[in-house]
Parts: structure tokens; sequence; C-alpha cells
């Protein structure tokens, strides 16, 4: 699926206040297959920007089109068909906290799934053996059966992006997927990530606080700062120069590069 932004301009009103721009004239194209870090400041626009790319808010101004369809221009029913064929993973993974971890991994198949397979998957799960196979890549296979509201913070996170790699979908949208662990974890998560989008020729964009991970894993990084883009370059022409810019304001955000 490839990506095609066209001077995409996104609002927020603030109660009492004007508009404030989130996002300014972003244009941006994705090819199906490309793996792609997002780096910049806290509050950058990066996960707005992911949030228009996956048609989960509308742009005030400019296009959008994902695999050549303008989300925006076709029914809701279609724009629905549409993100089934992508996944957005939020930092803070959707899960809810009674439900057990392989209920939660199987409902990544619920585009595949029909209206009764779908409710018969609350009672009895189904896809037991892919989530199990798929928490095993993260070291959680243990926790197959566990209550989501049992899990540590960093298990969490790790399963909602085992969730990803459950999906079939051929465009993933991660963003922040480290926040939450430690610095074992957070290799072994991006290696599973790239390694499996590579695998299965998937469209990767990933936000990241993580510059040195950026920088090492990915062949195309993008730095935002104000809701701009400032760059995007392949990852082996991006200096302390580029950085120091694009952190100007936010340097302690960059003190581990």
């Amino acid at each position: 699926m490839d990506i095609d932004l066209n001077r995409i301009t996104a609002q927020y009103v603030a109660w009492g206040q004007d508009h404030a721009f989130a996002l300014r004239e972003i244009s941006l194209k994705v090819r199906f297959g490309e793996h792609i870090a997002m780096i910049g400041p806290s509050g950058s626009g990066k996960t707005t920007l992911l949030q228009i790319i996956a048609a989960a808010m509308r742009p005030s101004n400019g296009s959008i089109t994902l695999g050549g369809i303008n989300p925006w221009s076709i029914s809701a029913h279609a724009r629905l068909k549409l993100r089934q064929s992508l996944f957005y993973a939020p930092q803070i993974p959707p899960l809810p906290p009674r439900q057990r971890v392989v209920t939660a991994l199987s409902a990544s198949r619920l585009p595949e799934m029909g209206i009764g397979q779908s409710l018969f998957n609350l009672v009895y799960p189904q896809y037991t053996k892919d989530a199990f196979h798929t928490l095993a890549r993260f070291d959680l296979s243990e926790k197959l059966w566990s209550r989501v509201d049992r899990l540590s913070g960093g298990e969490r996170q790790r399963v909602g992006l085992a969730k990803t790699l459950m999906s079939h979908a051929k465009l993933w949208l991660v963003d922040e997927p480290l926040s939450a662990l430690d610095p074992k974890r957070s290799r072994q998560a991006i290696q599973v990530l790239i390694e499996e989008a590579r695998r299965r020729g998937v469209t990767l964009v990933m936000t990241l606080h993580q510059v040195d991970v950026a920088t090492r894993d990915f062949p195309r990084v993008i730095g935002m700062q104000g809701g701009e883009i400032q760059f995007d370059l392949p990852s082996t022409e991006i200096n302390d120069d580029h950085l120091r810019r694009l952190y100007a304001q936010n340097e302690h955000e960059i003190s581990h590069f």
C-alpha cells in the first residue's frame, strides 16, 4: 500500500482558544515495502501524522491517498474496509483490562471474521496456536491465558506489538513502541518487528524517541518539529548537526544519542 500525502494540514480546537496547528503543509510519499522511522521532540506532530495516515483523523486541508484511494472521498463502509488493510498500534495499547491475552491477540484477526465468529471469539478465542507462537517472539508465551490487568506496563506494550504481528495487514503504523521497555526488550522488539515486516513485505512507519534506534535500524528517517517535516533523509546521511537543530529546544530528549 503506497502512501501519498499532499500539503496536509491538521488543526485542533482548544477550549476558548483559536485553532491550534498540529501539522502544517505536510507532503510525503511512502512506497510499498518501505521502512521509515519518524523522530522529533514531544509535540512535534508525529502521532498526529500517524493518525492521518491511518485514516483515523481527517485533515483540515490537503489530500491523502492510501493505495491510490482517498479515504475521505469514499463511503464510511468503504473507509472501514480500507482501514482493515492497515494496522495502527498506539503507544498505549487499547487492551480491555479483564480480557485474556489470547482473546486480545485473536481480535487482531477480526477483519477476517464474520459477525458470528467474532462473537464466538469472545468466549472461545480463535488462533490460539498463532497467538502462542507470536507471544513467544517477545518472550511472553507463558502469558497466553493471563488477564491483561495482571500484566506489567512493559508486558502490555509487548502484547500490543504482538497484536501487530497477529494481523495480516500490509501497512503497520506503530507509535512509540519502546516507551515502557528496558534496553534489552527494546532491542528485541525492534528486531522482531523489522524482521517480520521484511519477511512479509509489509510497509512499516514507526515513531520513535530513541534516535539511535531510528538511525541504526531504519534506512529512511523523517525529522519533525513544530508540525513540519524538517528533514527526510537516508539514515546514513543524518549527522549531529541535523539532530541538534531538530531538538534545539529539547536537548534532553537526545541525551542518549
